[in-house]
């Protein structure tokens, strides 16, 4: 035992001054993974492909808090093998050879602290992963480095009621008494940080891309109405980018799954992305809040991150700058250039505003904010194709994906060949757009206006100073975007002629406009009318508040509306109700209780929380109330962990 230490601690001392991965490359694994909801335990048996590049008497993988129950070479001729787990790492040591390859299998067990989530949705369990960072290790021995990249297969056994999504193709489907193992195949190798899993009650629709991959969109069976508007133009979206970029998708298929309370918007798993089901929308939500820009984002991942992988967070704009800019650019596709270089502009307002607070990085920062990272990030692709051209920049995209596809790469690699092909220096182009910490904000602004007429007209536009030209603004020819920049800086302009106009300017009256003249009661009132839970949840609050005489009426009129995912009409409509005292067409008790319930655990995060605060406004977070906030300081998304512990000191301090 003294002797094995001693070697873990000389391999440990060695892989300190130098990546494991300069002396192997773990080429494959498959993995049997079966799980335990009751007791969130992952059981799992896993074989392992390695190959050695320099000789070595020690090689490891990322395994925390795991129990290894067996532990076994394949192969292996007059080659004396042990291994040692020491609660974060499991040690393979024996006599790797140069040149050699070695295959390995194991048998553990885990109580995944991250990644693995067994949540509950409606009381039906619901199982995902979120692996970015160095996560996946605790569920599945794999690599926490992001430059070995491993071909991936799983193999699944779950409930034979439950769906069973991973990266790659199902190959096939395995039948014992009230189980199905999944057998999911990669054909291709990435980072472990990507390795997904998704098991719940799903139903899937299928279309298929103009180049062949079947695109799979799954959803919960109750939602059949909400697929075509959640994954509205999911097909264009990669027929385009596929174009755009100019390199051929390259995994066997693409699959979206949303989930129950998940960590962020969305994650480009290989092959599979997972999202929040907040995106999942009817036709009326589709236009507030819709998947659009989150779908392109993560599908242009599946280029930029996935088929290569930055180095280190040092390069991370390398994937989530160039995942904003191609989103930009799908979008741009389907709403037009108009909405594009708006998203620009205000992308660029709010580094300006960033610098301006003293919290500018270098893009090469690995300390810096998702702002610099995402937006800084596309604004360099957006200045820099100015610069080169399309012509240029599209070639060293392409030659860039073909040269360094499933490895890893670095800020330097992409620069080299735009310069290659544009035949020039772009150092102070570098210098200035990606090193220096300040975001050069005045040639961002220079070039909007230089590229787009809608911009000048909207920058033209200020109404802050109180200048009778924005009545004008109002009436005749400027955009959409600019009559909602006149209504938040001058709302009491607003006349019957301006309900006449788009969807922006009333949502933007329903925002601004809250203490509501009497010679515009008429019209405000048919915003309760528009395709829009934004507009609704204003108006509705506004008119309740300003015309008090005819609360049961508006209460009447919205009393059907429930809203986003997180009902947020239905939640304000209650709210409303419990406090207008004559409107007697509901048990107010019954409506109370409902209010209540909300705050349970078996909903989703955003709805629990709203709860909460109306609750909380009202006077009214009783025992139930209180007790469900208790439980949901240990919620797994750290939003509602906070938003609970916030609450709870409130009210002790109230008592």
């Amino acid at each position: 035992m003294k002797k094995l230490l001693v070697v873990c601690l000389l391999f440990v001392s060695v892989f300190s001054n130098a990546q494991q991965t300069d002396y192997v490359d773990f080429l494959k694994c498959e993995a049997l993974i079966r799980y335990n909801p009751d007791s969130s335990k992952v059981y799992g048996e896993g074989k392992y492909a390695l190959k050695i590049l320099k000789n070595v008497d020690s090689v490891f993988l990322d395994a925390k808090g795991f129990k290894f129950n067996m532990m076994l070479p394949y192969y292996w001729e007059n080659n004396e093998f042990r291994y040692s787990h020491d609660g974060s790492k499991i040690w393979m040591i024996g006599d790797f050879k140069k040149d050699n390859s070695y295959d390995f299998w194991f048998e553990y067990q885990a109580i995944p602290k991250k990644a693995f989530y067994f949540v509950k949705r409606n009381d039906e369990a619901q199982i995902w992963t979120q692996g970015q960072g160095k996560y996946t290790s605790n569920w599945l021995p794999s690599i926490d480095d992001v430059n070995d990249k491993i071909e991936f297969d799983l193999y699944v056994t779950s409930d034979e009621n439950f769906e069973v999504i991973a990266n790659g193709e199902l190959t096939d489907k395995q039948y014992f008494d009230s189980t199905i193992t999944w057998y999911y195949n990669m054909q291709k190798p990435m980072s472990s940080y990507l390795v997904a899993l998704a098991i719940g009650k799903y139903n899937k629709k299928t279309e298929t891309s103009k180049s062949g991959i079947p695109l799979e969109y799954y959803y919960y069976p109750e939602d059949s109405l909400k697929v075509e508007p959640t994954y509205r133009y999911s097909k264009q979206m990669f027929d385009f980018l596929e174009e755009e970029i100019g390199f051929a998708y390259p995994w066997q298929n693409y699959k979206q799954v949303p989930v129950h309370d998940f960590l962020y918007a969305g994650m480009e798993n290989t092959s599979c992305t997972i999202f929040s089901d907040a995106f999942i929308v009817d036709d009326i939500g589709f236009n507030d809040k819709s998947y659009v820009n989150v779908n392109a984002h993560e599908l242009a991942h599946q280029w930029f991150g996935d088929l290569v992988t930055a180095t280190s967070g040092e390069h991370h704009w390398l994937q989530e700058g160039f995942a904003t800019y191609y989103a930009l650019l799908a979008e741009r596709d389907i709403f037009g250039d108009n909405h594009y270089y708006f998203k620009l502009y205000e992308s660029a307002v709010d580094l300006g505003r960033q610098d301006l607070a003293g919290e500018g990085t270098s893009l090469l920062n690995t300390k810096s904010s998702s702002l610099t990272f995402y937006q800084r990030g596309a604004w360099v692709l957006h200045a820099l194709r100015g610069l080169v051209g399309d012509d240029v920049f599209k070639k060293a995209v392409k030659v860039y994906l073909e040269k360094h596809q499933f490895a890893t790469v670095e800020t330097s690699d992409f620069i080299k060949e735009v310069e290659r092909f544009y035949g020039k220096s772009l150092n102070t182009f570098v210098d200035v757009w990606i090193k220096q910490k300040v975001f050069p904000v005045d040639a961002a602004f220079g070039l909007l206006q230089n590229e787009s007429t809608f911009i000048n007209e909207y920058l033209m536009v200020d109404c802050q100073a109180k200048t009778s030209k924005c009545k004008e603004y109002l009436k005749y020819y400027v955009s959409e975007e600019a009559k909602v920049k006149v209504i938040s800086q001058m709302p009491e302009l607003v006349t019957s002629d301006t309900f006449k106009h788009g969807f922006k300017v009333r949502q933007a009256i329903s925002q601004y406009v809250r203490q509501i003249p009497k010679k515009l009661k008429d019209e405000y009132e048919t915003l309760l009318d528009d395709k829009s839970y934004i507009t609704i949840e204003n108006a509705l609050y506004n008119l309740w508040t300003t015309f008090p005489e005819e609360r049961a009426k508006y209460l009447s009129k919205t009393r059907n509306v429930v809203g986003f995912n997180d009902k947020n009409v239905r939640l304000l409509w209650i709210a409303l109700n419990l406090n207008t005292p004559f409107y007697q067409a509901d048990n107010k008790q019954g409506l109370f209780e409902e209010l209540v319930s909300y705050t349970d655990e078996r909903y989703n995060a955003d709805l629990r929380m709203n709860a909460f605060n109306y609750l909380n406004l009202m006077n009214a977070c009783n025992d139930t109330c209180k007790s469900n906030l208790q439980k949901a300081k240990f919620h797994h998304n750290w939003r509602m962990v906070k938003f609970a512990k916030d609450m709870l000191e409130k009210l002790e301090n109230k008592q």
